[in-house]
């Protein structure tokens, strides 16, 4: 599998994480003013439902650029994107994720009307978000280790960098007034997305990020105080 032409530029290979990067705190801290940072994290929402309009490939490209500033154990990297565009590929992605859908639906009970509507409004979600952004990890830089345990942990660690890579693309996209949404059933059936995208054998996808103009303002969800969260010893 190789990057689309327009894709493979510096920004997209190895060589840019070699660079060092300086940053003047005051200078970020001037230009992104603590309630402006705060404002962006609490007013995300998951937005499912998009206008028509198709996202432009500078756009994507600056989104993930972004999404690759998350921290990794070891400076790793271990994340992997897939941009799946309109069209065949984005058609045998929702049709196999449909049909492992409704396998999982299934499994204990009869295929009902209900489960039936509930697939099908999952594998049109797909078929129409403007963009379509599978996020996947590698283990090719992540260090090795003699015993099980500790392969464990190291994998874990990516794990959480993922995580933090999709919420950068998700708080870029939205200070630029996009939408977004984090699909977790990937993570479900890894190998039934790897097989319908033909990715390497090392890639195991994790999430699924739509992306797109809203169509409206998201859900309204609660969080829980942080007197239920946090723990002081």
């Amino acid at each position: 599998m190789t990057l689309q032409p327009e894709l493979c530029h510096a920004a997209w290979t190895p060589v840019a994480r070699c660079q060092p990067v300086t940053h003047n705190r005051s200078v970020v801290t001037e230009l992104l003013p603590a309630e402006a940072v705060a404002a962006v994290i609490r007013s995300r929402r998951s937005v499912r439902v998009f206008q028509p309009t198709p996202l432009d490939e500078a756009t994507l490209q600056a989104l993930l650029d972004l999404a690759r500033w998350a921290p990794s154990p070891h400076n790793s990297q271990p994340w992997r994107f897939v941009i799946v565009r309109p069209g065949p590929a984005r058609q045998r992605l929702a049709a196999a994720m449909a049909e492992r859908w409704q396998a999982d639906l299934t499994l204990y009970r009869e295929a009902t009307p209900a489960v039936l509507r509930k697939v099908e409004t999952r594998r049109q979600r797909l078929l129409t978000a403007p963009a379509a952004i599978v996020a996947c990890l590698s283990g090719e830089h992540l260090d090795a280790y003699a015993d099980a345990a500790r392969r464990q942990a190291e994998w874990l660690t990516a794990e959480h960098s993922l995580g933090a890579a999709v919420q950068n693309l998700l708080l870029a996209a939205h200070s630029r007034g996009l939408g977004g949404c984090w699909i977790c059933a990937p993570a479900f059936c890894p190998e039934t997305v790897r097989h319908a995208l033909d990715l390497p054998s090392d890639w195991a996808p994790r999430a699924l990020v739509l992306l797109g103009v809203p169509a409206g303002s998201g859900g309204n969800p609660w969080r829980r105080p942080l007197c239920e969260l946090v723990v002081v010893r």
